[in-house]
């Protein structure tokens, strides 16, 4: 493993625990293995180091997103899929939707460079499947645009906003888990019942 590989590992680990304003280099360098200044060396701050770590991951996520939309499957196999897909990583990354959040916000900038960069997610060609199926009467008359926003909105709303989501449903960190597991399967299932023909 190189040494950029374990910055990366560490990095990830102590976000997950303590979130970015929380998280502190020393403690970064500790879990690596590797001295502060080594550390230092290779990201100069804990910012440069957190978007470094998100684009690694998220450079991780895309690809597989594409996959799944440029596949020969149909539209509901790639709902399934996208679903399952999308929360098995996030469940492994849960730091990068309240980043992504947070950038969008404080620094959209950086958020748009990753999202115009071409290995971004490109839905164009499950868009252009979609009005096909319309056609052909396996899905009932959607607007494709509007079925991509809710298969992302359902995926990713509750990651996004976790604390609110336990806070109203008043739930645990091992129940939010369980039905984060579940949603793998129950949100594809809903979204294509409601488009069957």
């Amino acid at each position: 493993m190189t040494t950029e590989e374990k910055i990366f590992n560490a990095a990830r680990i102590i976000f997950q625990k303590k979130g970015f304003s929380g998280a502190r280099m020393q403690e970064i360098a500790d879990e690596a293995g590797i001295n502060k200044a080594m550390l230092h060396y290779c990201f100069k701050n804990k910012e440069l180091l957190f978007k470094a770590v998100f684009i690694n991951a998220f450079g991780q996520l895309a690809p597989q997103i594409n996959e799944i939309f440029n596949s020969q499957d149909t539209v509901f196999d790639k709902i399934r899929k996208f679903t399952h897909s999308y929360i098995s990583f996030v469940i492994l990354n849960p730091f990068l939707p309240q980043f992504v959040i947070q950038e969008m916000n404080n620094n959209p900038e950086f958020v748009m460079s990753f999202l115009n960069n071409e290995n971004r997610p490109n839905p164009w060609k499950l868009l252009s499947q979609i009005e096909k199926e319309i056609q052909e009467g396996i899905i009932k008359p959607v607007q494709p645009k509007q079925l991509l926003l809710d298969i992302i909105s359902m995926t990713v709303f509750p990651f996004a906003a976790q604390m609110m989501v336990k806070g109203i449903i008043q739930i645990s960190d091992a129940e939010f888990n369980t039905m984060m597991e579940e949603r793998k399967t129950s949100i594809a299932e809903q979204i294509i019942n409601s488009i069957k023909a």
